[in-house]
């Protein structure tokens, strides 16, 4: 944490638009992504030998028309540019159509007296939810009193990011500002609660009343979000409400992909709690976006170099903007490096992965697990001490029940 804090005095904060020379043959400019607050888009142009290349990185893209944050700036020129491919096959729903499903999950939900979860990134989509319920609530007369049911946003980070929010009105859009204008706080309304300790998000599993429970992480890897799951997924009353990207891996995407039953701090938990995907609430571009996006340059990219997307997205992407701007793709692997020139593109392979290398990967892993293993058994003989014993008996068993579990899961996936 030190560290990170000390890192702090080397930031040098700039507003999008300025033109930032870096030394007499580089020069800087960044863009809105209109993605969360302060993404950008980065042009760069690189002078050598009395010759000037531009390169363009889109960063995350966001989607035009959004709530809050302003719609993604449009790039006139370039001679390259790095575009990323999250959803590069995928057309999401409208951000309306999606705003109507969620308030029917919420009311369906609290009618049938269960909480909704919503798994939400800290930065951006909690910002993003909270004001459109906002206006559901505060706006909307036909709302009943009985309905308007607790709203907790349950994640620190979530919290501090709100408030970043609040002190960053001048980058919000018009409609978000003329909100403000008439004396609206969008991050606020009468049965909006903001939950900081842990005390209090642990209390929220304790109480049976409807309400909805919004926390991070957004792929459901890490944080309170967890603990939500675990004491709630088991209930058919409840439902689980995903409303963005859910990577490969990810406790998310499991949940999506159908698993019944899964393993959340050690326990295994009965999936039971009806599970809806809003594909609309995305802070990433879609494909139309994407396409849109690179179709306004007045001069296109010479090469276009797909990135920061799963295989499928990348290649449909790579694959749509050969045919449609006739412009050469390249999709990256992993360890290529470039050499950008005005007129040419010069690859140096990375290496190349072989299954051997992934092998011996893995059988250093399983020796460092079984030195480590070796070393908790030659401790063992300091388990018998009668203080340790009663102090850590729970939490060394719950931990070796947990090990066990996933020595059990891992042979699985390599079993035949």
């Amino acid at each position: 944490m030190k560290d990170a804090e000390n890192s702090l005095k080397y930031f040098e904060p700039y507003f999008i638009d300025q033109k930032i020379k870096i030394n007499d043959n580089i020069q800087i400019r960044f863009k809105d992504a209109g993605h969360i607050l302060g993404s950008a888009i980065l042009e760069l142009w690189v002078r050598e030998v009395n010759e000037e290349v531009k390169v363009v990185f889109s960063g995350d893209l966001g989607m035009p028309g959004r709530l809050i944050i302003n719609s993604p700036d449009y790039i006139d020129e370039a001679d390259y540019l790095v575009i990323e491919s999250t959803y590069g096959d995928t057309i999401h729903e409208s951000y309306e159509e999606s705003t109507e499903k969620l308030i029917d999950i919420i009311n369906k939900t609290v009618l049938r007296g269960g909480t909704v979860i919503i798994p939400s990134f800290a930065v951006g989509r909690t910002q993003e939810l909270i004001y459109k319920l906002n206006k559901y609530y505060e706006y909307n007369p036909e709302v009943e009193e009985y309905m308007k049911v607790p709203i907790y946003i349950d994640s620190p980070m979530a919290v501090d990011a709100t408030e970043a929010f609040k002190r960053n009105s001048s980058s919000f859009n018009d409609e978000a500002r003329a909100l403000i204008l008439k004396g609206d706080n969008p991050f606020q309304f009468s049965n909006l609660r903001y939950i900081k300790s842990q005390e209090e998000s642990m209390a929220l599993n304790k109480y049976t009343f409807p309400k909805v429970i919004i926390s991070s992480s957004g792929m459901a890897t890490a944080g309170r979000i967890r603990h939500h799951l675990k004491h709630n997924l088991w209930d058919e009353k409840n439902s689980l409400v995903f409303v963005g990207y859910q990577a490969e891996g990810t406790l998310g995407r499991i949940l999506l992909d159908g698993k019944r039953q899964v393993k959340i701090l050690g326990e295994e938990i009965h999936v039971r709690a009806q599970i809806y995907d809003i594909k609309g609430f995305s802070g990433h571009a879609d494909q139309n976006v994407l396409l849109d996006w690179i179709n306004k340059f007045k001069k296109k990219p010479k090469k276009i170099f797909v990135v920061h997307g799963e295989e499928e997205p990348a290649n449909a992407l790579s694959t749509l903007i050969r045919h449609l701007y006739k412009i050469e793709t390249i999709i990256p692997n992993i360890n290529d490096s470039f050499s950008i020139a005005k007129n040419e593109v010069e690859l140096t392979k990375g290496i190349e992965i072989l299954p051997e290398m992934l092998r011996e990967d893995i059988e250093n892993e399983l020796k460092t697990a079984y030195n480590q293993f070796e070393a908790l058994i030659n401790k063992s003989s300091e388990m018998v001490d009668d203080k340790l014993l009663t102090k850590k008996y729970d939490e060394i068993k719950n931990r070796l029940i947990d090990l066990q579990h996933r020595l059990m899961d891992l042979n699985i996936i390599v079993g035949k």
